[in-house]
């Protein structure tokens, strides 16, 4: 079949995986809710003869599609979970589909319909050339809670891979070269005793006070943390009327720090403080861990595999319509979103002022520096050799997890940025079946002395089973 009928075959196709994405964007489903995206999926990649096993990790909407036989065995990570009260229509004008419903602005619903478009080309040339491999499409649920991928890996899902590749929607065409941030999401739970906060205020224990105080504490902790760390929390029950002493609150914390060990330290640390809290106010405090993800482990030489098919995979083309539709969305952005655009446009090394940039970089990373956001494809990377990019699905300046982004993935700037992602991880993919081994050599050369032979280590318990919606 060879590169050139690979994303040839791919924009034969294109319509076919358009319309998958286009419906997995019409009906957004939130963590571990995901049944449409998930059995729309499976069902595309079944009557394309791939075997499935449905359910993995312990995750209803998790699964594993898989085709070939034999090494190497090459990973395609995608993902399909909304975010909630994101709901937009394809409009420069704010307005929902479903009032405070949930929307793709992170771009999932491209996400992992370029890696199951990806597998089945590269089905296809397996079967035209007889080659040697496999190919596993990972269908990953609760990306943006961060524990989907850590459920899948604690159960070994990824195990016997010899590389992965994925993608993100984004602004621009660049390889990921920046690390992410190792992230901890717990929630505490505290329980006190009722009482009338009039009549009897001296006969209760206010569990709310215990949170306020625990908060009061991790803001106290900020100043004796390293640099880059992140401390944030919401309250998710502060009780039932003013005049009740509260017996129950919860608060839910994410952690972040530049890597695992960074996080799990500053856990220890708030652990003590939640603890102290329940002291203070003669209260007891419960917590569990809803996710632990470790940060990103760039690999430079599959970011390097993947930029270098930019030119093969064929020119990103974008119409008239889609430069006003960019300029409609870029104009709603305040000011200080701007600048930070702009700033990132100049640490990238991307030239011009183009709202929807063609070119495909590969920014320089700063030694030290870890982004503050995470992901749950950190723990695949401390797992296997990960490559990752992204392509321009989005106007320049348009943050995810905005309504703007939202818009911008459903619209046909998103469909054409996801078509050209599946051109590169189909074609990098199958470099890395055809090749001979050097690109994975390489590959896990540069694994193997970024982890230290350190072994991944789950930061979800065992004890911690994924939610099962009812």
């Amino acid at each position: 079949m060879g590169k050139n009928h690979l994303a040839a075959w791919l924009d034969e196709h294109k319509e076919s995986f358009e319309e998958l994405a286009r419906q997995i964007w019409e009906r957004p489903e939130i963590a571990y809710t995901e049944s449409f995206a998930s059995n729309l999926q499976i069902q595309t990649l079944r009557d394309a003869g791939f075997t499935i096993e449905s359910g993995v990790g312990g995750v209803p909407t998790a699964f594993v599609a898989e085709y070939g036989s034999g090494k190497p065995v090459i990973g395609l990570l995608g993902e399909y979970d909304a975010l909630p009260g994101l709901s937009q229509k394809v409009s420069a004008v704010k307005e929902a589909v479903t009032p405070n419903g949930p929307g793709h602005g992170c771009g999932h619903n491209l996400l992992g319909t370029a890696g199951v478009a990806a597998a089945i080309a590269l089905k296809h040339g397996i079967d035209s050339e007889g080659l040697a491999g496999t190919i596993r499409y990972y269908g990953c649920p609760a990306e943006e809670v961060l524990s989907g991928k850590t459920f899948m890996a604690r159960a070994g899902v990824f195990d016997g891979l010899d590389a992965a590749l994925t993608w993100h929607p984004g602004t621009s065409n660049a390889t990921w070269s920046t690390p992410t941030s190792a992230l901890t999401s717990i929630q505490f739970n505290f329980e006190g005793k009722a009482a009338h906060a009039g009549a009897a205020p001296h006969l209760g224990r206010s569990a709310l006070d215990a949170v306020e105080l625990m908060n009061v504490g991790a803001n106290y902790l900020r100043e004796h943390v390293p640099d880059g760390s992140r401390i944030h929390y919401t309250i998710t029950n502060g009780g039932e009327a003013p005049n009740i002493v509260p017996a129950e609150a919860g608060v839910w914390y994410y952690l972040r720090g530049a890597n695992r060990a960074q996080v799990d330290e500053l856990l220890e640390r708030l652990l003590k403080i939640a603890q102290g809290a329940a002291l203070m106010t003669e209260t007891a405090v419960t917590w569990e861990i809803k996710a632990g993800a470790y940060g990103l482990n760039v690999n430079h030489a599959l970011n390097q595999l993947l930029s270098d098919q930019h030119e093969q995979a064929g020119p990103l083309v974008f119409t008239e319509e889609d430069q006003r539709l960019a300029a409609s969305l870029a104009a709603t952005l305040e000011p200080a979103v701007r600048q930070l655009s702009e700033r990132f446009r100049q640490e990238q090394g991307l030239e011009g002022t183009d709202l929807l940039p063609t070119a495909f970089i590969n920014p320089r990373p700063v030694a030290g520096r870890t982004g503050g956001g995470s992901t749950d494809v950190g723990d695949v990377s401390w797992i296997t050799p990960v490559g990752q990019i992204t392509t321009t699905c989005a106007p320049f300046g348009v943050q995810v997890h905005t309504w703007q982004a939202t818009a911008s993935f459903g619209s046909a700037i998103g469909l054409k940025g996801m078509q050209h992602a599946a051109k590169l991880l189909a074609l990098a993919a199958y470099e890395l079946l055809t090749d001979g081994g050097e690109q994975l050599r390489l590959a896990r050369h540069e694994f193997t002395r970024s982890t230290e032979g350190k072994p991944y280590v789950p930061a979800i318990p065992p004890e911690v089973q994924a939610p099962v919606p009812v």
